[in-house]
């Protein structure tokens, strides 16, 4: 079965190596074109674009496809039964889902209609969802709006951070799309359409989005602050500079917080916990103040004597 492979990310990785070593025919492997990246800015391939190169496969990274005459012929000589694209990064035009006879399958990080958009994982976590999932579909022109063709769940551990939860989610599309492909080519699945009315979004993450709104309840900041790992990670501020929360947990039980104001600092028992909304409390755990390294709560605690009263994000 011949293909072609759209990815860019460490996400696809996995994909990709799965559908070769397995055996299907990939000529051509489309990536996002190289960016800086690190201290030194150095031009850093794309981890697809890396993969493809160890196994020979030619690459082309394009700027733009909408209207790029020179790529369009190329996959138009390809001839592919279908293209495959997982966290590739483009909006793919109408001349490319028309394309192969079997379409364009996407493999996305989530159980559709649920979170459609760029950041599923994240917003799964930061939603406080219990379960999540990948999904391949049929792409169409709208925003992961296609059709469905398989889905497979996986809990939501409560130690999952976004930065755990994709590698396991990167694996599960691999398998899915290796049972999806040969399945679709035979009949033997029929596309689902998705109800449009449970759809929820997942948009791309604002540096915002990591601020601290101390009158959400801890849980809920809690989940924000798993769902936003790397980036934007989770921060407020301290005497008038920035502190990142990597870390912490609702803590139980806050009874005696009562009354208390949304943001203040209350340290029990060289435990450091912050107030939140509706009488709920964050037990810190682990810290960086601005321009110095990460610290646990108890070295926080030593460090800067916090009293209790103190606000967080004043």
């Amino acid at each position: 079965m011949r293909l072609v492979f759209c990815g860019t990310p460490q996400f696809a990785v996995p994909s990709l190596r799965t559908l070769l070593d397995v055996g299907f025919d990939i000529p051509l492997v489309v990536s996002q074109p190289d960016r800086p990246s690190g201290r030194g800015m150095q031009i850093v391939p794309t981890p697809v674009k890396q993969l493809a190169l160890e196994r020979g496969v030619e690459v082309m990274q394009p700027e733009k496809i909408k209207n790029n005459a020179d790529f369009r012929a190329r996959l138009e000589q390809l001839a592919p039964e279908a293209i495959v694209v997982v966290a590739y990064g483009r909006i793919i035009p109408q001349w490319m889902i028309e394309l192969p006879p079997l379409g364009n399958i996407n493999g996305h990080a989530s159980l559709l209609p649920k979170y459609r958009g760029a950041a599923p994982i994240q917003w799964a976590i930061a939603s406080g969802e219990a379960v999540t999932g990948v999904t391949t579909m049929k792409i169409d022109a709208g925003l992961d709006t296609g059709d469905m063709l398989l889905k497979r769940e996986i809990p939501i551990l409560p130690e999952d951070t976004a930065v755990t939860l994709a590698p396991k989610l990167a694996e599960l599309t691999a398998q899915l799309l290796i049972e999806t492909l040969p399945a679709l080519k035979s009949g033997r699945i029929t596309p689902q359409k998705q109800d449009d009315s449970q759809a929820t979004l997942a948009p791309i993450l604002k540096k915002e989005d990591g601020q601290i709104d101390f009158s959400r309840t801890a849980t809920n900041i809690w989940y924000r602050l798993r769902g936003f790992q790397p980036w934007p990670g989770a921060y407020t501020t301290f005497r008038g500079k920035k502190l990142n929360v990597i870390s912490g947990a609702p803590f139980k039980p806050s009874s005696g917080l009562s009354g208390v104001v949304p943001g203040e600092l209350h340290i029990d028992n060289n435990q450091l916990l912050v107030v939140c909304g509706q009488h709920t409390a964050l037990d810190l755990l682990e810290l960086q103040p601005e321009g110095k390294k990460k610290m646990s709560a108890r070295d926080f605690l030593n460090g800067y004597r916090p009293q209790t009263g103190e606000k967080l994000g004043a």
